[in-house]
């Protein structure tokens, strides 16, 4: 159970390694598997991708729900699924 504050995570991904398209594309096919509603995370360490992700989701209709710099090198990133794709 999420505690109060917290959010809950419905699927996690790790795509650190990966590079701009495939950071996109993997993370696209994680958010369609889940239903409206659910909650995506995503743990990545390529620069580009940490300001493109958010900015795609959002055109998609989804909640970026948090996109921060966990330490020197990694981003984590949440994205609440609001639309069926």
């Amino acid at each position: 159970m999420a505690q109060k504050g917290e959010t809950k995570i419905d699927k996690k991904i790790n795509i650190k390694g990966a590079v701009c398209p495939y950071t996109l594309v993997k993370s696209k096919l994680a958010i369609e598997e889940l239903s409206v509603g659910q909650v995506l995370e995503i743990l990545l360490d390529y620069p580009e991708a940490a300001e493109s992700i958010p900015k795609a989701m959002l055109n998609y209709g989804h909640t970026v729900l948090k996109a921060e710099k966990i330490n020197p090198t990694d981003w984590v990133i949440q994205i609440r699924k609001e639309v069926e794709d």
